[in-house]
């Protein structure tokens, strides 16, 4: 069986089962409810459906789930994730930010293929996504798609999937594998993979929390960044942090 890092550098993804059970699953499943519901009455718009997704179709979102729980953030630091963590990006591990995605029952939107590089370049790419699922996520419930190895093409123009491009016509929703995870379970891919979802038709919710992090020898290029930035270090050390750096604001 090839191991982790062997396995994300060939495919770019790596999917690790059951990394979550028991009580800790549970509070976060828990607390995903009461995150949604406040963000609900909120008055806010939380719907993230992009433009180019299904009309009348809904994504709840928000940023930054650590910032409502407690039992988030020790998600975050739970040793069976950071394990699977460390095999891909080494002992040093920053969290540039989570994001909470609700996708309902028959009416959860898309998201088209897309690269993800363009929303938060880091220096030396070496940005992952680790998408924990709270429920099982099947391919009729709109779970995630992927083109293996596309990450080895590396940064791919006009790949951020908002409008319609050339580019990401070449890897369309229907050729892509489909990745179906139970809950528990964690997908970690590399930020240049292609990777998109179709619409949620089944008749259960998928829940999903997405983690951001970058190794802590690399940093954000310039200011492109059009994301909230945490910043925290998850394990290991940060080697760029500086006074001014830790006093930034994040407003």
């Amino acid at each position: 069986m090839r191991g982790i890092q062997e396995t994300f550098g060939a495919q770019g993804f790596y999917l690790a089962k059951r990394v979550y059970d028991g009580d800790l699953l549970a509070g976060m499943t828990t607390d995903f409810d009461r995150i949604v519901a406040q963000l609900i009455t909120s008055g806010e718009d939380v719907n993230a459906r992009w433009n180019r997704a299904e009309p009348g179709t809904t994504v709840v979102h928000t940023h930054n789930v650590q910032q409502y729980s407690g039992v988030w953030l020790r998600a975050l630091l739970h040793e069976p994730f950071l394990d699977v963590a460390r095999e891909i990006l080494g002992p040093d591990i920053v969290l540039h930010h989570t994001k909470l995605f609700l996708k309902f029952a028959e009416e959860g939107a898309s998201f088209p293929m897309h690269q993800d590089w363009s929303y938060f370049p880091t220096e030396q790419d070496t940005m992952i996504a680790a998408v924990i699922h709270l429920t099982e996520a099947t391919d009729e419930m709109g779970c995630i798609r992927v083109y293996r190895g596309s990450h080895k093409r590396g940064r791919i123009a006009n790949s951020s999937g908002n409008t319609d491009s050339d580019e990401m016509r070449e890897f369309p929703m229907d050729g892509a594998t489909v990745v179906e995870a139970e809950a528990g379970d964690v997908l970690f891919f590399h930020y240049c993979l292609v990777h998109g979802s179709p619409p949620n038709r089944s008749s259960k919710a998928r829940k999903t929390v997405l983690v951001q992090m970058h190794a802590g020898h690399d940093r954000l290029e310039g200011d492109g960044n059009a994301h909230p930035y945490e910043g925290l270090v998850l394990c290991g050390w940060n080697a760029f942090a500086t006074r001014a750096w830790a006093n930034r604001s994040k407003a």
